[in-house]
């Protein structure tokens, strides 16, 4: 999903995306890509604001039932007043899924290598995800199904050569960049993280609420700041932890263009210095010097996971499954 594109064509592409995990979402993005009134009010938004998960979540924020039926969400974005617009332009995507951690924590470990770790998220949203070892993971493999660390576990198909480790990694330092934090402290924050989630997925709301448990318990050092220009100094200060390990996930799609660029040429000189490993989980093409890596014969519709710049392995945007090419 490019949160940049076309609107007709993000609405088309999100009703693929959703596709058999969402009906309410399908249905819904099915009929507003042949809906010219709502996509007239939806093109009168700001170019990032027209997302359709913004755009749902903020209709259901407002009282749109979700699962519920198409008319519901087009009568109010017709007849809104103001209030889903300015919630809209308020508010974000910043979903911070830790069942993502799936399919990082391979990487993790296999950057880490047996050493402990500080480890620090560009857009770290909430910071729910800085917490790989306290989490259990269960990773079906053709052979066997991986078991490792605590209930609850979760849960990832894999396929492919992949370094599933067989500890949890030892972390040493958490914390996170973000132009905006969320505080999960705030039960307004948190039920705007839980509307995100899509309407029939419990699980995963389940797992948000026991994710914000946990930081709650154990605040991680989240900073205001713009990963293109703060990310050097947060770097340094969880050098003084041990090895640094930098990572994002559905992140850098939020950039432009010329700025994706740019952070992709800093991650490399920040690696290319010893100041950290780089671990990137973003759509195909939204980081530049991955495009190269991926083999050609493979298909480009999932994530790209990246390790120092080279693509090793496919993941689910939520971290369902992990086919591992590097």
């Amino acid at each position: 999903m490019t949160p940049h594109g076309e609107t007709r064509a993000q609405y088309a592409e999100f009703a693929r995306h959703t596709a058999g995990q969402s009906d309410c979402f399908t249905d819904w993005a099915d009929a507003v890509v042949a809906d010219p009134d709502v996509l007239a009010w939806i093109d009168s938004l700001p170019g990032i604001k027209r997302q359709p998960n913004l755009v749902f979540a903020a209709a259901r924020w407002h009282g749109v039932p979700a699962p519920g039926p198409y008319a519901g969400l087009r009568e109010a974005l017709l007849g809104d007043d103001g209030a889903i617009r300015a919630t809209i332009l308020e508010r974000a995507t910043q979903t911070n899924e830790v069942g993502r951690l799936a399919t990082l924590v391979p990487a993790f470990c296999a950057v880490a290598a047996g050493r402990p770790v500080a480890v620090l998220e560009a857009g770290a949203s909430a910071g729910l995800t800085l917490y790989p070892d306290r989490w259990g993971y269960a990773w079906s493999t053709p052979d066997a199904v991986v078991e490792v660390g605590p209930e609850p576990r979760l849960n990832c198909v894999v396929t492919g050569p992949a370094p599933l480790p067989t500890s949890l990694p030892e972390i040493t330092w958490r914390g996170g960049l973000d132009l905006k934090p969320i505080d999960v402290a705030d039960e307004d924050s948190l039920r705007w993280l839980e509307t995100l989630v899509w309407p029939e997925d419990e699980p995963r709301r389940a797992r948000l609420r026991h994710a914000a448990e946990i930081a709650l318990a154990d605040p991680p050092a989240l900073v205001r700041g713009d990963m293109l220009h703060d990310l050097p100094d947060l770097i340094a200060e969880a050098g003084e932890h041990g090895p640094v390990i930098v990572f994002h996930s559905a992140v850098a799609a939020y950039l432009s263009d010329e700025d994706r660029g740019r952070f992709d040429t800093l991650m490399q000189e920040l690696v290319a210095q010893g100041a950290c490993h780089w671990i990137s989980n973003e759509a195909p093409g939204v980081v530049p010097s991955l495009s190269a890596t991926i083999p050609a014969n493979r298909e480009k519709t999932a994530f790209v996971l990246g390790i120092d710049g080279s693509a090793v392995a496919f993941t689910h945007g939520h971290g369902r499954s992990l086919d591992w090419i590097g």
